[in-house]
């Protein structure tokens, strides 16, 4: 058994995609954050790519762009396994790993590992869960229209984006939401969505991170006056369609358990649960 690291963003997607696409929707984040890598400028920082492999055949991967979290794959719990992937990320970012994200159980024992290897704090910060659709389910009785975002909203994209991360992570960095509007508004690989209902916009949805087969689905966000309608069920239907449209064969999206609404109304339109995944913060 044997963890090699990739300075090749290509020789990396080479060795380690047909792993993640047998479990698509599992590994949406990673295939799809591989893609940016490839084919944007967006991350200044190189990228950490590695795989774990046992007699030539890929059974782990780990992939981080920094400054964010480690992302694992899915992979048995194997106590080597996860060793040999703690030891590696330590040698480069010591005590500079913000988290890690993944299935729960790997970034369990991940997590446990790297209090052992550093004595640095761990906390679960949030519970997560991976939906796939593969047929929209339309809701009825919503009025308005979707319609792509485009450079005479960047206001109330960044007004919105900005509302969207204090609400789903606590916390706003302003630089970042500019920087992630002007990426939504120039690349080809992702997009936001205005759902308008009488020329008003009232929700939106971003699409993002492309798979070999499928694309993901996020910053979905409504304001407080304008929810309980049935807005955000309609714009990420829309934006759910429009994906399969333009040939995707399905999507992807990440929920928070915490939040029984946002899992609700997903599966309503025809998200289906596909698995869990832990994120934890390191450090105090």
């Amino acid at each position: 058994m044997q963890l090699i690291r990739f300075d090749d963003p290509a020789a990396f997607a080479e060795r380690a995609t047909g792993f993640l696409e047998a479990r698509e929707a599992e590994h949406n984040l990673i295939l799809g954050l591989t893609t940016m890598v490839l084919t944007t400028d967006e991350y200044k920082l190189p990228p950490y790519l590695a795989c774990v492999e046992h007699e030539e055949s890929v059974i782990a991967v780990a992939f981080r762009t920094p400054p964010h979290n480690l992302i694992l794959s899915e992979m048995e719990t194997d106590v080597e396994v996860i060793d040999l992937i703690a030891q590696d990320v330590h040698k480069l970012y010591s005590g500079a790993l913000p988290g890690v994200s993944g299935p729960k159980r790997v970034t369990r024992a991940f997590a446990r590992r790297w209090a052992a290897l550093t004595q640095q704090g761990v906390q679960l910060h949030m519970a997560q869960r991976i939906y796939r659709l593969d047929k929209v389910i339309f809701p009825t009785g919503v009025p308005g229209e979707l319609r792509r975002a485009a450079a005479a909203d960047r206001d109330l994209m960044q007004e919105w984006l900005g509302a969207f991360h204090q609400e789903a992570m606590g916390t706003v960095d302003q630089i970042s939401v500019e920087r992630a509007v002007r990426n939504y508004l120039t690349s080809q690989n992702r997009g936001l969505y205005l759902w308008v209902d009488g020329g008003q916009p009232v929700s939106m949805a971003g699409s993002t991170g492309p798979t070999p087969h499928g694309i993901r689905i996020g910053a979905v966000y409504t304001p407080p006056e304008f929810r309980k309608c049935g807005y955000a069920s309609a714009c990420v239907a829309a934006v759910s369609q429009a994906m399969l449209d333009s040939g995707r064969q399905f999507c992807f999206l990440y929920t928070d358990l915490g939040n029984p609404t946002s899992n609700h109304i997903y599966q309503d339109i025809g998200y289906r649960p596909v698995s869990d995944v832990d994120e934890y913060h390191f450090g105090e």
